[in-house]
């Protein structure tokens, strides 16, 4: 009869293959996934204090008197609102959202719609001045929404280059 060797004794090849048989056997029963409850059946609820249920995330809220940071949740909730309404996407309904929402318009600024040859923009930029910084928000088809947070520029504005008026 053939053996094998561990810790220094013998065992036969046969024993080690009906013991690795047993524990294939044993955890097929064992490691199963449980089986579901019967529709008649139930589980009793445990004792002792209820947990209450988990807050429903609520959509965000301007905060007037609040840093840019603080919102800019804010800030994307209304852009996102306004590409998932379908349109254009001009600037001009990124700040027309942003006012209506309780920004202030005359801290708005957006870049142009169009080029310098009358071809439409890839992109555009939309952003908030606040107290402390600036909400910027880029919005195009080939990019998709970004928005960032970023001091306010030496100028006193937060876009570079030409824009034009917020509407």
């Amino acid at each position: 009869m053939a053996t094998e060797r561990n810790s220094g004794r013998s065992v036969p090849r046969g024993t080690l293959a009906a013991l690795a048989g047993i524990l294939v056997i044993g955890c097929l029963g064992a490691c199963s996934a449980p089986t579901a409850l019967a529709p008649t059946e139930t589980v009793a609820a445990p004792a002792g204090p209820t947990a209450a249920p988990a807050p429903v995330d609520e959509a965000p809220v301007l905060d007037p008197g609040g840093s840019a940071g603080e919102n800019l949740a804010y800030f994307d909730h209304i852009a996102n609102g306004v590409i998932g309404e379908g349109g254009d996407h001009s600037g001009g309904q990124f700040t027309s959202a942003l006012a209506a929402a309780g920004f202030d318009i005359a801290r708005m600024e957006v870049t142009p719609d169009a080029t310098a040859v009358n071809l439409a923009a890839a992109s555009v930029q939309f952003s908030v001045l606040m107290s402390d910084g600036c909400l910027i928000g880029q919005w195009g088809s080939e990019v998709g929404y970004h928005s960032i947070v970023t001091p306010v520029l030496a100028s006193g504005r937060c876009l570079v280059g030409s824009e034009r008026p917020a509407t």
